[in-house]
């Protein structure tokens, strides 16, 4: 767990790679209750026969979108920012999905701090780059620049 303790140390870490969070399982029910909450209920991510039989993928896959919503909880596991007022999720930069989620695969995410700005005083930006691999899959399953503001 990296912990950052004031807006210098954050701004003194650009580049740093802050750490890789624990694996998870990516499950039909997570896919499931993200198409019902979403509306999006294409076949390749719900319809298990049918994935299994016609997708390309060999069966049913996870939302890109769901692999980039575990963000927040793989950075929980890396890093965090002592003595805080409170974080903010200020948007993404770059997102990309270069390969599926298999539904049954494990996932993780290694993060690095890739710019830090003094917004202010009291207010930090951070953009920390997330790159989640599947396990066993040759290319990352999600690369996104995830844009944060810390209030101290």
């Amino acid at each position: 767990m990296r912990v950052f303790e004031n807006t210098d140390d954050i701004l003194g870490s650009v580049g740093e790679t802050l750490g890789t969070s624990d694996w998870t399982t990516v499950t039909q029910d997570q896919v499931d209750k993200f198409a019902d909450a979403t509306g999006d209920r294409q076949w390749i991510h719900i319809d298990v026969e049918r994935a299994t039989r016609e997708s390309p993928f060999g069966g049913p896959v996870a939302h890109g979108y769901l692999t980039l919503s575990l963000v927040p909880m793989f950075g929980k596991q890396i890093y965090r920012v002592a003595n805080a007022k409170m974080g903010v999720n200020y948007g993404s930069n770059k997102v990309r999905f270069p390969t599926p989620v298999p539904v049954g695969s494990k996932v993780r995410s290694t993060a690095v701090l890739t710019e830090a700005t003094a917004v202010s005083d009291d207010v930090v930006q951070m953009v920390v780059t997330h790159t989640v691999e599947a396990d066993g899959a040759s290319k990352p399953a999600l690369v996104a620049e995830s844009v944060s503001r810390v209030y101290f």
